[in-house]
This record gives structure tokens, C-alpha cells and sequence, in this order.
């Protein structure tokens, strides 16, 4: 009689407990996709979708550059940049080896286009014979919309505020690795940008985002970007478009040099 009851109290502890279950279930909130609301489908066919079939994209037309995106330097030219200062023709330094390099105290260098959401390619390069050091060392940066900053920096055995070392939103996210090869060799940025949206008043309603691959390896993700980058000061949030994107001349003699350079305009 001892067992049967045991295993009675065992048995209605059970129930109330998997009635405890089932009441938290009803009464638990979360993310609703009102696309999987109503009946549940009973066949595979009807979770099935045939439109709209994504454009098809050659990874490797163009030496590595997919065929969807734009070309913004390949060693030729400067055609698509121009000095900010004055919007007047580049000055900085094109090489024989299909780079360019900062000219130093020239002033930064920006794309004649603007953009918004994109996918960025870049590829950069410290010189091999190290001068200085901390911020004074191969600096330069890239910005979205001329204004977000991803940094620079030759690190290697070069310590500095970790908000301002290499691959760092200059100020604002930390990386997750520093992942820089040897003074002198290519670097690249592979970087996944975002635009903020803004309402008709001018105020900010939703931030940008940016992912950041430092050769290969993730070191910013899908970070939220809380404004301009500044040397001083808060970030600023003021209203704008669509931007252009901008390298660098930190006038320090930083001589970084760029090449292989491309976007992909992002759609929703």
C-alpha cells in the first residue's frame, strides 16, 4: 500500500508539473513570423518557393571580382576617386605594381559615387621598413559614407588603445582578434556595411551595422555603428544620405598603400 501510494504522489507530481508545462507554453511570448501563423502546412510543397529567383553572380570573372560589382581601383587610374579637400584629380602616389599609396599631407582621397548599403572589398599594405609608433604607425582608415571609420594600423608589436587599433570602429568596437600579417605584406578588408535610417524630422531610427573580415577572419560582427568616429568627442548622428567611401592621408608619412579595390550595392 506504501509503493501504490508512492507511486501515485510520484505520478501526480508528473501531471502537475506537465500541467505547469503546458499552462507556460500558452502563456510564453517570443518572436511571432506572421508568415508561419494560421494552419500548419501537411505538405512539403506548400513551404515552397519558386519566386523571385536570386540573379546569378560569377565569383571569379574578373581575377576574384565578382560580376555584379564595381570596380573602384584595379591599378589603372584614379577615375573613380577625387581629393575631398576640393573634389580635384588624385594626387596620392600610383604604382607600377597596381597600388596606389598615400601622399603624404595631401589630404584624404574619396569615390566620385555615393553609396549606402554595401559589400566592400579592400586590400592594404604598411611598408615593410617600420618607422614610428602607437597611432604614428601606418595609419590611415577606410570610412563608410565619409563617415564610419574601420582603422589602419601596423599592431604588429605596436601597442595602442585596443578602440583604435587595426580592424577596430575607430572608437566605438573593439576587434574581436587582431589578425594583421607581417609589416610589408597585403592585408584585406572584407567588410558587410549597412546604412542608418533616419525619419523626416532628422532623427536617427535605426543604426548602421558593420561585419568586418580581417584576411578571412571575423573580427567585427554585426556591430552596431552608434554614430561618427572622431578623434574627439561623442559620436554625432545629424541626418544624410547616401555617402562616399573615404581612405585616409592621417599625414604622419603613414605611406599605406591600397589596391584591389571593389563594391556591391546591397538591396533589402
Amino acid at each position: 500500500m506504501i509503493i501504490l501510494a508512492l507511486i501515485a504522489g510520484i505520478s501526480c507530481k508528473n501531471v502537475a508539473s506537465e500541467d505547469r508545462n503546458d499552462e507556460n507554453e500558452v502563456k510564453a511570448e517570443g518572436i511571432v513570423y506572421e508568415e508561419y501563423s494560421g494552419e500548419e502546412p501537411t505538405t512539403p510543397e506548400e513551404t515552397e518557393l519558386y519566386q523571385p529567383v536570386p540573379p546569378k553572380v560569377d565569383p571569379f570573372e574578373n581575377n576574384g571580382v565578382p560580376s555584379d560589382a564595381e570596380v573602384l581601383f584595379n591599378g589603372s587610374s584614379f577615375d573613380q576617386w577625387m581629393m575631398v579637400r576640393d573634389s580635384s584629380e588624385v594626387v596620392w602616389h600610383l604604382n607600377e605594381d597596381g597600388s596606389m599609396t598615400v601622399k603624404d599631407k595631401t589630404g584624404d582621397i574619396r569615390t566620385k559615387k555615393n553609396f549606402g548599403d554595401v559589400q566592400l572589398h579592400l586590400e592594404w599594405r604598411s611598408p615593410a621598413e617600420v618607422e614610428r609608433d602607437g597611432q604614428n604607425r601606418a595609419n590611415s582608415g577606410v570610412f563608410l559614407q565619409g563617415l564610419y571609420e574601420v582603422q589602419i594600423l601596423d599592431n604588429n608589436d605596436n601597442d595602442t588603445y585596443v578602440n583604435g587599433q587595426v580592424a577596430s570602429i575607430y572608437k566605438q568596437h573593439i576587434p574581436l582578434a587582431m589578425a594583421s600579417v607581417p609589416s610589408g605584406e597585403w592585408n584585406s578588408y572584407d567588410i558587410i556595411y549597412r546604412a542608418p535610417e533616419f525619419n523626416e524630422k532628422g532623427l536617427k531610427v535605426k543604426s548602421a551595422t558593420i561585419t568586418v573580415l580581417h584576411n578571412g577572419v571575423l573580427v567585427q560582427d554585426h556591430v552596431e555603428i552608434k554614430g561618427t568616429t572622431p578623434y574627439i568627442g561623442w559620436p554625432k548622428n545629424v541626418a544624410h544620405g547616401k555617402g562616399p567611401i573615404k581612405l585616409q592621408d592621417h599625414g604622419d608619412n603613414s605611406r599605406v598603400s591600397f589596391r584591389n579595390i571593389w563594391v556591391r550595392e546591397l538591396q533589402e
